[in-house]
């Protein structure tokens, strides 16, 4: 896993009067020794019908729209260069926004993507979850989702695996997120949980199915939880991860992560996830998405290497609506 050197931070609100996810993304990469680029997409859309109202042409908007946004950001990064880090900002009319992030963080180089996690479904509407759901879907890079404004300090950070690749993981995608984290405990500190959540993927399924009797059952899944153990055990021997810092957890991994961060008091997650669409998506899900509501901490999801961008190419520009035509009405 290579260092990360520079973070693009996705900014929600620019006009916010605090800004503790950019404070505590700055901190990071303070202490990572990494450079950051603050970025905002203004996604809004623009009505034609609204210009003679105004007074104002679409292209005057746009040029004092970004102007507008490009000073704000502006201030943020010079709050983050008075703290040592090297900062940029850039606005750029484009949408949807989480494209138009990953579209930044290709162009301008960046190792990592860091951006505020939207609040849970109870709190937010669904569609703003899905910005935060999407976006680990598309980004080839790892995105950290903050989900609270404590500064990590001396950080514990779980690492979840499957090395029984049960829930159709990749290989290396394992190797991958225990390099990151322990990249990050040697730059930051702390400390490495690993852990499996140790359920054999199709059990479910079975259960009921008159074909198969409850002493075969019992005995498959026996068997199954045995091998997996044993892929655990030689995956945490070759990570040199010591044995107080394992943990087998059995139990669904839905369950299981929200429940172990909260039980380790973890400041993050680092979890894998891998891309989706269309039917297989719907039945076998992604768990990086489908826990992400219930963590308690802060959650990094990586990619298998190679994972090509789905969104390279320019901005889209301004999002232009024209009038609608009115609908007469008919007596």
């Amino acid at each position: 896993m290579s260092a990360i050197r520079k973070i693009l931070i996705a900014v929600k609100n620019p006009d916010a009067p605090r800004q503790p996810g950019i404070d505590k993304a700055v901190h990071i990469a303070k202490r990572l020794g990494a450079s950051v680029e603050l970025f905002n997409a203004i996604s809004t859309p623009v009505f034609l019908d609204l210009e003679p109202l105004n007074g104002h042409t679409v292209a005057e908007i746009r040029r004092e729209a970004l102007a507008l946004r490009r000073a704000r950001l502006e201030k943020l990064a010079a709050r983050a260069r008075k703290r040592g880090v090297k900062a940029t900002s850039t606005v750029e009319w484009d949408f949807p926004p989480h494209e138009a992030i990953v579209r930044r963080a290709h162009h301008c180089g960046a190792d990592l993507i860091v951006a505020e996690c939207h609040e849970g479904r109870r709190l937010k509407p669904w569609l703003m979850h899905l910005t935060d759901w999407e976006l680990l879907r598309i980004s080839p890079l790892p995105v950290l989702l903050l989900k609270n404004t404590r500064l990590w300090r001396a950080p514990t950070i779980l690492a979840a695996v499957d090395p029984s690749h049960a829930h159709a993981k990749p290989v290396k995608l394992d190797a991958a997120i225990v390099a990151q984290a322990v990249s990050l405990t040697r730059a930051l500190g702390g400390s490495v949980e690993l852990m499996h959540a140790n359920f054999p993927a199709g059990f479910g399924f079975a259960v009921g199915d008159p074909a198969i009797d409850a002493m075969t059952l019992a005995a498959t899944y026996d068997q199954q939880k045995e091998r997996s153990r044993k892929e655990f055990e030689a995956f945490a021997n070759k990570a040199r991860i010591p044995r107080a810092s394992r943990q087998l957890v059995d139990s669904d991994p839905l369950f299981a992560i929200p429940h172990l961060a909260r039980k380790l008091g973890a400041d993050l997650v680092v979890m894998g996830a891998v891309s989706r669409s269309g039917i297989k998506r719907v039945f076998i899900g992604n768990t990086a998405e489908r826990v992400l509501d219930d963590l308690p901490c802060d959650v990094l999801v990586i990619k298998p290497a190679h994972s090509a961008p789905r969104t390279i190419g320019k901005p889209r520009g301004m999002r232009v609506i024209a009038p609608q035509p009115l609908i007469p009405m008919t007596g």
